[in-house]
């Protein structure tokens, strides 16, 4: 069964994941062009059932967002792929999954968000930033804010007027209804958000990428995105993934944030982890491991 990140405080802010899906996704071949079969397969006892099928040996990977409670806000960081979408991607096509039911069930519904964070404009960051009514897409949190990085925006702008998206137009139907209804905020460099929010940069998966810092009441969390897709990558730093704009600088964000973080107290949240997601970086020899914490098992 798939295992969920379990709801966590720092300080006084609670944080829970909001799943859409947890899956087998792609072989680490695939994923991972630096990678080779025999360094993949050295991992794979390792890692566990969890994380590696044991049938396909794909990498199994969640697509989840963040639900933030903070003294003020009611924040959600990414939102996944989202419903009813046309997508060239079979599994993300005309998708129905159950993602608001489950934002229900942590008590909060979509009027109550005060504000999006998305950590980089791909199409499973963004879905649920609109929903379909009447035949239109429309923004699904009304009262929200939606801040996105503006060298993130202006970037994915510049790449979509030069060529058409192979992942579909999701800017189209996920983040220009947002920006038509005024309720998209542009920011830029290392944003302060308030409550012990922060937006950092840390680019290489896509130009304008960020990680979201949290510090409250002497405990910390880092936020991390697609910086890393897969704890197998934190045994691996050198490998970036196929979807990487710029690998090289992946690269070097991914082995800086290793090191950052590595034996301290900060709670690393990458987007894509899946066995509980949310764990603590530990130095291995030359390179680290992921040290989950407890999770719950998805309903």
């Amino acid at each position: 069964m798939a295992r969920v990140m379990r709801p966590f405080a720092v300080g006084d802010v609670q944080v829970a994941s909001v799943m859409e899906f947890v899956t087998p996704w792609f072989d680490p071949g695939v994923l991972f062009p630096d990678s080779t079969p025999e360094a993949a397969a050295r991992h794979r006892d390792r890692l566990g059932p969890h994380c590696i099928d044991a049938a396909s040996g794909a990498l199994i990977m969640a697509s989840q967002s963040f639900l933030l409670r903070t003294p003020h806000h009611t924040v959600l960081i990414d939102t996944c792929v989202g419903n009813h979408k046309q997508r060239p991607n079979p599994k993300l096509h005309g998708a129905d999954w159950p993602w608001l039911d489950r934002l229900g069930t942590a008590g909060v519904a979509p009027q109550d968000i005060d504000m999006v964070l998305c950590t980089h404009l791909h199409v499973d960051h963004v879905g649920w930033n609109t929903c379909l009514k009447d035949g239109r897409w429309v923004p699904t949190f009304p009262n929200a804010r939606y801040l996105f990085h503006r060298r993130e925006f202006e970037a994915r702008i510049e790449a979509d007027r030069n060529a058409p998206n192979p992942a579909g137009d999701y800017m189209g139907d996920s983040v220009a209804p947002v920006m038509d209804a005024g309720q998209g905020v542009l920011v830029d460099g290392d944003h302060e958000i308030g409550d012990g929010l922060w937006l950092e940069p840390a680019p290489g998966h896509s130009p304008g990428h960020v990680c979201i810092r949290l510090e409250r009441g002497g405990m910390r969390a880092l936020f991390s995105g697609d910086v890393m897709h897969h704890p197998i990558q934190c045994a691996e730093p050198s490998w970036s993934s196929r979807f990487c704009t710029d690998p090289a600088e992946s690269r070097r964000t991914r082995r800086s944030l290793l090191e950052r973080c590595a034996d301290t107290d900060v709670v690393v949240v990458p987007a894509h982890f899946p066995n509980g997601t949310a764990g603590r970086v530990v130095s291995a020899g030359d390179g680290f491991r992921f040290a989950f914490l407890p999770a719950d098992e998805l309903q």
